[in-house]
């Protein structure tokens, strides 16, 4: 049995019965990290010493009790933008190079009360700012299923890292679409839970109002597994709400064809305009004629605000970018360059250690938000960006009093080539124009895979394609139970796998 290519729940079945140990399945995504990722290139760094040593531990619990959390001894990726208490965390950015963490992300200390293995840090895009993870300042992360084609972002390496069976699930972060998107090219599931339900302390801030945990998993089951073992207030991030956390794996576990019957299902028609794929278009048409034939309800919604989701965005992000990354200066937070030596002022060491720690994208946003925020421009730009983002919400409360889902595609295209986008900064943004307005209603929002497109550049090989699903807040439950039905119709898992 090849024991890097199983869910977290088979490998949970495994362990309950004592049939294999954490450290066997450890082992397994050990020797096909080192045999594979040098290709794929998901991690920045990996710790297999730890990563034994937690698989030890939580054989010893296994071994103890019946009963133990469902990620005790689950070999789990993290996105390089959580903090773990005496390991580096870089936010793949030179000037966080050496920086080692002081504690653990609130995300990491219910991990550790789960038993989890650490196995490594995933790239990204530097800071999260990205759609290709070709923006982290050490390596460009690879697609699986064709190591040309980018694996999105910005939580690509973590998407990445499932989707060519290096870990069971990974951890990354959405401020825009940076889960669902690279799980959409990456044909494996991606969760952005509602603004608040996860805590964000201890992820490193881009932009505050906007960023929030999620899972990549392999399928939904793992998905609801993930997010139930960090969901919860913490007193530490005043954004978290005391939400209730239901038993998202219990539920979806249950989740079958009948939930779909009468269930009011929105098409927006915004999200099938210009710029869609063609055959995404066409795949999504036939998810839509299958909950139909299942008795779903289907109706056009419009989200007419939604158009200038995009502009919105990248005031308000990058304005709270510029205010979160003003830290980093050589001398609170970051590298300070060339150590001090030879600097004649102490703005000559803010500038050359900004300019040289900071990457492209990374500057060209702060330039942006710090031309939003300034004097005189503030109400042209980030005020008006508020207000669109209020018309925004408007738009999802008035369309959930019509139905109780929405559906649509993830991103406009399939996987796209390395390099390809990445000297055309407004093409890549379009590579959200799904995703972007979720964030800016804090909703919650899920991308499961929902087929393959023939990919024009490799003979007989295919690319995923991401089925978006999006639902009020706090629905988290039914969103995944929605997802699982699907799934279980369209069988992806079953039927591809990448090619690495």
């Amino acid at each position: 049995m090849d024991l890097s290519n199983l869910t977290i729940h088979q490998i949970n079945d495994l362990l309950k019965y004592r049939e294999v140990k954490s450290a066997d399945i450890t082992n397994s995504y050990i020797e096909r990290i080192k045999k594979i990722d040098p290709v794929i290139s998901a991690y920045l760094y990996t710790d297999f010493e730890e990563a034994l040593s937690n698989a030890e531990a939580a054989d010893k619990i296994i071994q103890k009790n019946k009963d133990f959390p469902y990620l005790t001894g689950i070999p789990l990726s993290i996105k390089d933008i959580f903090l773990i208490k005496g390991k580096k965390t870089t936010c793949a950015s030179k000037i966080l190079n050496n920086f080692i963490s002081p504690y653990d992300a609130t995300v990491i200390k219910r991990l550790k009360k789960n038993n989890y293995v650490f196995i490594g840090k995933t790239n990204m895009d530097e800071f999260a700012m990205g759609s290709s993870t070709e923006n982290s300042a050490y390596k460009i992360t690879k697609n699986p299923f064709d190591l040309n084609r980018v694996p999105g972002g910005s939580s690509g390496g973590s998407a990445a890292s499932v989707s060519a069976d290096l870990c069971a699930g990974s951890f990354g972060t959405d401020t825009g679409g940076s889960v669902r998107q690279p799980a959409s090219l990456c044909g494996v599931v991606g969760l952005k839970p509602t603004y608040g339900l996860i805590s964000r302390y201890g992820i490193i801030a881009f932009s505050s109002s906007l960023d929030q945990a999620g899972v990549i998993a392999n399928d939904v089951l793992d998905a609801a597994i993930m997010l139930k073992a960090v969901a919860g207030f913490d007193e530490k991030d005043q954004t978290t709400r005391k939400f209730e956390i239901k038993d998202y794996p219990e539920i979806v576990k249950r989740a079958d064809k009948s939930i779909i019957k009468g269930l009011r299902v929105g098409i927006p028609v915004e999200f099938f305009s210009e710029g869609l794929d063609s055959k995404i278009h066409s795949k999504i048409m036939e998810i839509k004629d299958l909950l139909k034939d299942l008795g779903a309800q289907v109706v056009n919604i419009t989200l007419p605000d939604t158009k200038y989701s995009v502009a919105a965005y990248y005031v308000i992000a990058t304005s709270e970018a510029s205010s979160n990354l003003e830290r980093y200066d050589g001398i609170r937070f970051g590298g300070r360059f060339n150590e001090g030596k030879g600097i004649q002022s102490l703005d000559e060491l803010y500038r050359k250690s900004r300019e040289s720690g900071f990457g492209k994208e990374v500057k060209r946003r702060i330039i942006l938000g710090t031309f939003a925020l300034s004097a005189g421009y503030y109400d042209a730009y980030y005020k008006k960006a508020s207000l669109v983002r209020k018309l925004i919400i408007k738009n999802y409360k008035d369309s959930f009093n019509d139905v109780d889902i929405i559906l649509g595609p993830t991103s406009p295209t399939p996987a796209f080539l390395i390099g390809e986008k990445i000297s055309d900064p407004l093409s890549m943004y379009l590579s959200d124009i799904y995703t972007i307005s979720v964030n800016l209603a804090y909703l919650p929002a899920l991308s499961l895979p929902a087929g393959v497109v023939d990919n024009p550049t490799k003979k007989g090989g295919v690319l995923p394609i991401g089925l978006q699903l999006i639902s009020p807040w706090t629905t988290e439950a039914k969103l995944l139970s929605v997802a699982k039905v699907i799934e279980d119709e369209v069988k992806f898992r079953d039927k591809y796998t990448p090619v690495i």
